[in-house]
């Protein structure tokens, strides 16, 4: 069994906002994590946008109205990519709504940091390792 690997951050980010409506198949821990980076450094710097233009003009909702927008923008992506990283463990994707239970965030991040399962799954074969 040989191991793939990992896509650069650029291709991550790309392959994120390509899959942003495919919520079949599998990803790798990487292509998560790293996209939830790229997600974490584009609000803070949008929020840091956000409270310069607050100062510029005076006015509290422009840098409110602009987090608001990227942040929906990105959840669509971060949901998606959610999924098929449980997947990738071998679980449903509807075990992301364990979140909304309390302590199910902690179950959920465990779940995500899961290594793949090397063996081809219901949602496809593993994107890690190569039979």
């Amino acid at each position: 069994m040989q191991i793939l690997t990992a896509p650069s951050f650029i291709e991550i980010i790309k392959s994120g906002y390509s899959n942003c409506f495919n919520f079949a198949g599998r990803a790798r821990r990487a292509e998560y994590w790293w996209f939830v980076l790229y997600n974490f450094i584009l609000l803070v710097a949008t929020s840091i946008i956000g409270m310069l233009l607050t100062f510029a003009f005076d006015t509290p909702f422009i840098g409110m109205i602009l987090y608001a927008i990227v942040a929906l923008l990105t959840v669509v992506q971060t949901i998606s990519l959610a999924i098929r990283r449980l997947h990738d463990t071998g679980r449903s994707g509807w075990w992301l709504l364990i979140s909304l239970i309390p302590l199910g965030g902690i179950v959920l991040l465990v779940f995500l940091t899961n290594d793949s399962l090397p063996t081809e799954n219901q949602w496809g074969a593993s994107p890690k390792y190569v039979v």
